[in-house]
């Protein structure tokens, strides 16, 4: 049976982030996400999810001036030493959480910059953020266009280029099924494909990035393929509710959550 994560960035939205922790625990779920916690005291959240019996299972790197339009940093050439500050302060925030796992955002590239130099610019900073922290895994997602115009990955075998030329055993790949689909279909070879390097999953339905149940994806015969895959990570559940957050989760409870 896979094991859920709650995205409290998105999930349990009903109450303000320091309730949420009690409330994805008294649901069922074990672990959370959080997507961009840095607006809140590290030793406080802490403190919440070991209240509540909860792993803090990933949160995002800081993502640069989101005014100016940055959606991440890792990719992004002149920007090196902004990447390099936030590796220091998503560190500092994982380990204050117990949180092993962080997402290195790509961004949005200008248009000056090709898709090779700004590769070549996310493998290096990857491959000095792994170095220095070896204890922490750094994970490269590709996100859909559609969602995000202009992100610098957004298929499958270009996350795959990216972390495979880091070569470092901290950095790997970052499944989103809802991303997948937006971008290119046949959701169950490619998570075959991407197993090796996969260091964590995560799911929403499509179309609306709603619950699992709500769109057109097939979560029964997928749930089963990440149990027979041999999957023992978790399982994020990064949707928005179309409604309320427990009245949505009836899709779990065959999973013991809800």
């Amino acid at each position: 049976m896979p094991r859920f994560a709650a995205s409290l960035s998105m999930m349990f939205g009903e109450v303000p982030l320091p309730e949420r922790f009690a409330a994805a625990a008294s649901a069922g779920f074990q672990g959370v996400e959080i997507q961009a916690p840095y607006d809140h005291d590290a030793a406080e959240l802490r403190a919440l999810a070991d209240k509540a019996g909860l792993e803090v299972v990933l949160i995002n790197l800081p993502a640069g001036d989101a005014a100016a339009g940055e959606r991440g940093l890792a990719g992004l050439p002149g920007r090196e030493d902004a990447f390099e500050a936030a590796v220091v302060q998503g560190i500092a925030c994982a380990r204050a959480l117990g949180c092993s796992r962080v997402h290195a955002m790509a961004g949005v590239p200008s248009e000056r910059a090709t898709i090779n130099d700004c590769e070549l610019v996310m493998i290096d900073n990857l491959r000095r953020a792994c170095a220095g922290a070896p204890d922490i895994t750094f994970l490269v997602e590709p996100i859909n266009q559609r969602d995000m115009p202009g992100y610098l990955v957004n298929r499958q075998h270009q996350a795959r280029r990216i972390v495979e030329a880091v070569g470092a055993p901290n950095c790997r790949i970052q499944f989103d099924f809802y991303h997948c689909q937006n971008m290119e279909g046949d959701l169950a070879r490619h998570f075959q494909a991407q197993l090796p390097l996969i260091g964590h999953v995560q799911i929403a339905d499509n179309p609306g990035r709603h619950e699992p149940g709500s769109g057109e994806i097939g979560w029964p015969f997928l749930f089963d393929l990440i149990d027979r895959s041999g999957w023992d990570g978790w399982v994020g559940c990064e949707y928005k509710p179309a409604g309320d957050t427990l009245a949505g989760l009836a899709w779990a409870r065959d999973h013991g959550i809800g």
